[in-house]
């Protein structure tokens, strides 16, 4: 079943060009029109986690915003769960939760306790559902320790998980998350990569990510769409992705003797130091049994460890082909 559906769609801004006479860029305005979503179409299933990444201004937010009801498209359609966003809002944002990195939905001189008080009546959140909610979220994003203050004192981190759990606490079908861990420390974002996937594991919830976090996209997402200039350039699983574009390996090898010489040419970086051994090389031209076989051939092996390519290498990559092209 798809949840999502993104049809050719198309979303332009209309925007006003400087102009060195103040009078003029007042009262006689030229405007330009900016294509921030170029003609494009997606589809998700229910209970898929998808990674929407893309470098800044490809139009990523822009999508998000179409798919939850904030803005209208400029031509073509989008249908959340059978549902036109922008017509029916109410309806929409009862089954959505979302979650913008840099803008919180929780009040800020109210304790947080306090919000979710508010949400409840806006959501219309029975007793029952959102008591079990609350102590599970809360539990699990670790806020009951500053549940009971206001939200202008709590960390960055702290008012985070109290969005994400704010997001959670009517049921919805669909998480978008937009940078949801932009200035975060390491073990807040463990906690929170942990959840998300907790979520969709238990609820079956369909996670939208977006991030310039690549471990984000590894840890949490089965699938990426990459958009680019407004365009969709790549849309995958993320290990098919990985698979077929090209990202350097690395096998490192511990030898019982000091290595001497070794020669592999299709190799990219051979690294001799000692009884260590450090190959890089794509996999496209050469595997890694291929390589082992060499080293084996006149030395002793330890120990090895063989390190495949980054997904962050990869969409790199993947941003150089598409503006090369």
């Amino acid at each position: 079943m798809n949840v999502i559906e993104v049809n050719n769609v198309i979303r332009e801004f209309r925007i006003a060009e400087r102009d060195t006479n103040f009078f003029r860029f007042l009262f006689c305005r030229k405007y330009k029109t900016k294509r921030a979503v170029n003609d494009i179409s997606f589809k998700i299933k229910e209970g898929e986690l998808v990674g929407f990444i893309g470098p800044n201004g490809a139009g990523k937010s822009t999508t998000i915003k179409m798919m939850s009801g904030i803005l209208v498209p400029s031509a073509g359609v989008v249908k959340v769960l059978g549902m036109i966003p922008h017509e029916e809002r109410k309806k929409v944002a009862r089954q959505i939760g979302v979650v913008f990195g840099q803008r919180s939905q929780l009040w800020w001189d109210l304790p947080v306790t306090d919000t979710f008080a508010l949400l409840k009546k806006i959501y219309k959140i029975d007793d029952e559902t959102y008591e079990k909610n609350l102590a599970l979220y809360g539990e699990l994003l670790g806020i009951h320790d500053f549940i009971n203050q206001p939200v202008r004192q709590l960390s960055l981190g702290q008012r985070m998980r109290a969005d994400l759990c704010a997001a959670l606490l009517h049921d919805p079908q669909i998480l978008f998350l937009d940078e949801p861990t932009i200035g975060l420390d390491v073990v807040v974002k463990k906690q929170i990569r942990e959840m998300i996937k907790k979520i969709n594991q238990s609820r079956n919830v369909t996670v939208i990510l977006t991030t310039h976090d690549m471990k984000d996209v590894e840890e949490i997402c089965d699938r990426i769409i990459l958009i680019n200039e407004g365009k969709i350039v790549m849309d995958g699983p993320v290990a098919e992705i990985k698979k077929d574009f090209r990202g350097v390996s690395e096998i490192k090898v511990l030898t019982e003797k000091k290595v001497e010489k070794l020669e592999i040419p299709i190799a990219k970086e051979i690294m001799l130091d000692g009884c260590n051994i450090c190959v890089k090389y794509d996999a496209h031209d050469i595997s890694s049994a291929e390589i082992l076989t060499e080293i084996v051939k006149e030395n002793k092996v330890v120990n090895i460890e063989i390190m495949e390519p980054q997904i962050d290498d990869i969409v790199r990559n993947l941003y150089g082909m598409t503006e090369n092209n």
